[in-house]
């Protein structure tokens, strides 16, 4: 604006203009948006922003090392302390349960291996490998079912953790101060001192949700260094106290050869069955390697997730066995076990109570994060990239966490934590159409630009090959998807609602849940494309032996997005005019999308 003595003119631009007409709420989705990186149209600006593209090498800093801190990490929780238990209290041996475990995590290995190499190689997520095979627009529900999980599993998670924070608070401030705090909440499944302890938890997770991936690995490599020694130490306090191992590392398998047979089984699926959300996001984690060798394809994970895994389901099994001789029955909660070491009141008991649930917090901490917390913001920033990002999403899980109200949930009362036990075992038959088109249909090729627009690179005139039609969904997916959730269907009922209420072949059935979902939906998908084949199949014969992985350079990942929409339009004339004509016809392709 400019002023003379007579006359006052005032001058605006053109986005000043239009930013007055704009109503608020057309002005608040302008100021959330993410940046734009590189001018994108905006329907690229609904497949594609900065933590969906393809990983560049600045930011892949994951080396082999870090992998293996991350499983440590990943492995020491109360979940793990506890997988176990499922075994022995059905009646079998502590070392028949032991070695349930290790083959259970050995299988979890192999299809984290299997899911993780498209993050590998071709340096992107989850939700945008899931692109190739479900469609682009389709993708959006396997990301859907995983967002959820992820979602109120990260609210459970909290609730399992809050204890940790009880017993802390519990050793600098009395013993009894679960039951002399005043309660002023009207919740038969809460009390005002639990809440504080899920309140402070959940306090305390806020500031790690800040860092992105690729940064976040110190803090494994941080709790991989701080939590197994506190759980060692934990292990040799308890077994000092009870002056040995325990009876249950001494009692025999009650169960005939039938009923052991099955028991193992179910144990061994137990761990899947508790992987399969790591196994289905596997990528969001694996694209930030620093490079694509064998050893961290398939080694890494093949050899520290059941090895780290089952060294803290026996610490487990030897801390509940020794918990039996000095408290009449085996404990198999930690956290119930440091509450009873607080009944000596003593300074030295109550600071290693102390430091012991800081520790479990720490581990709470990272598996919270690594299994939930960046998985809902790196898979839900896929649903809405124009809006979203990795940590605005991570936020937005700590936000609902407290909306979903664990409390309830985890009841003593409620199935609803059996029920996300059982159902994410249905996250199989995701992982066998993705797993089946990247290595059977495609062999290992992917064009990375065609996962991000609706038109091909090489000709802006045809669909991507990934959009199968016009509302980008491969029919052949939905498919097989169904058809591997059927086997699994009235099983999932019977574990919800109890065996008796089904038929005792589907629950034997569903005891072999994950590899029923995964082959029965990788072999369907791979039927349906060979007499139904999909655009970008490799011309290669059903069992012919060929590998089309390339490992991709993604330096220039926007530019190459650009050249998407103006190759063969403004490249191919000088013209201003010709580029302007261009600009209409691609707004054109657009809409007609």
């Amino acid at each position: 604006m400019s002023k003379n003595l007579n006359t006052t003119v005032e001058v605006y631009d053109d986005a000043s203009i239009e930013s007055v007409k704009k109503p608020w709420y057309k002005r608040f989705s302008d100021w959330i948006e993410v940046d734009n990186p590189g001018d994108l149209t905006n329907m690229q600006r609904f497949l594609f922003n900065h933590d969906l593209r393809p990983v560049e090498a600045q930011r892949r800093q994951w080396s082999w090392y870090n992998y293996a801190f991350f499983w440590i990490a990943d492995s020491f929780n109360i979940n793990t302390w506890m997988i176990a238990s499922t075994g022995v209290q059905q009646g079998m041996t502590w070392w028949q349960t032991w070695l349930s475990v290790w083959v259970g995590y050995f299988l979890c290995g192999i299809f984290v291996s299997i899911s993780a190499r498209i993050g590998v190689v071709n340096h992107i997520s989850f939700p945008i490998g899931a692109r190739a095979s479900f469609g682009i627009f389709f993708a959006a529900w396997p990301v859907i079912n995983r967002v959820v999980m992820s979602c109120v599993w990260y609210s459970v998670q909290s609730m399992v953790a809050a204890p940790c924070i009880g017993l802390m608070l519990r050793s600098i401030f009395g013993q009894n101060l679960d039951e002399t705090m005043p309660n002023g909440i009207d919740n038969a499944n809460l009390t005002t001192f639990q809440f504080l302890s899920f309140f402070l938890f959940w306090l305390f997770q806020l500031p790690f949700l800040w860092f992105p991936p690729h940064k976040i690995r110190h803090l494994f490599t941080f709790k991989a260094y701080l939590v197994p020694v506190a759980g060692v130490a934990f292990l040799v306090w308890t077994l000092v106290k009870a002056h040995g191992a325990g009876p249950v590392i001494h009692k025999s398998s009650t169960l005939n050869l039938h009923d052991l047979g099955w028991a193992f089984v179910e144990s061994t699926m137990n761990a899947l069955a508790n992987f399969a959300t790591l196994i289905t996001n596997a990528p969001d984690f694996s694209r930030f390697a620093d490079k694509p060798s064998f050893g961290m394809k398939y080694i890494v994970q093949t050899v520290s997730i059941p090895l780290c895994f089952s060294i803290t389901s026996l610490i487990g099994i030897l801390v509940s066995s020794a918990s039996e001789v000095l408290y009449g029955e085996p404990t198999w909660n930690p956290l119930d076990v440091l509450g009873h070491f607080l009944d000596n009141y003593t300074a030295g008991n109550r600071a290693g109570v102390f430091l012991l649930g800081f520790s479990f917090a720490i581990a709470q901490l990272g598996t919270n994060i690594s299994a939930n917390s960046l998985s809902f913001g790196t898979d839900v920033t896929s649903l809405l990239p124009k809006y979203l990002t990795i940590r605005r999403g991570s936020y937005l899980c700590a936000i609902l966490a407290l909306i979903v109200q664990p409390w309830n949930l985890t009841s003593s009362s409620s199935n609803f934590t059996t029920y996300l036990s059982a159902y994410s075992v249905f996250l199989s038959s995701i992982v066998g159409v993705i797993c089946c088109d990247y290595y059977y249909v495609r062999r290992g090729h992917l064009k990375l630009t065609h996962l991000y627009s609706l038109f091909a690179p090489e000709q802006p005139e045809k669909p991507s090959a990934y959009k199968y039609n016009k509302i980008g969904l491969n029919p052949r997916a939905l498919i097989a998807y169904l058809c591997g959730i059927m086997p699994n269907i009235v099983g999932f009922v019977g574990q919800v609602k109890g065996e008796d209420s089904v038929p005792i072949g589907a629950i034997y059935v569903y005891r072999l849940n994950f590899f029923t979902g995964f082959f029965s939906a990788a072999i369907v998908y791979a039927l349906l494309c060979y007499f139904w084949p999909v655009d970008g199949a490799a011309e290669v014969r059903p069992f012919e032996k060929a590998w089309l992985e390339e490992f991709q350079d993604v330096e220039n990942f926007e530019e190459e997005l650009q050249g998407h929409v103006v190759q063969g339009v403004e490249e191919s004339s000088g013209s201003f005019a010709s580029g302007v004509l261009g600009t209409f016809e691609r707004k054109e392709m657009f809409e007609k999308a």
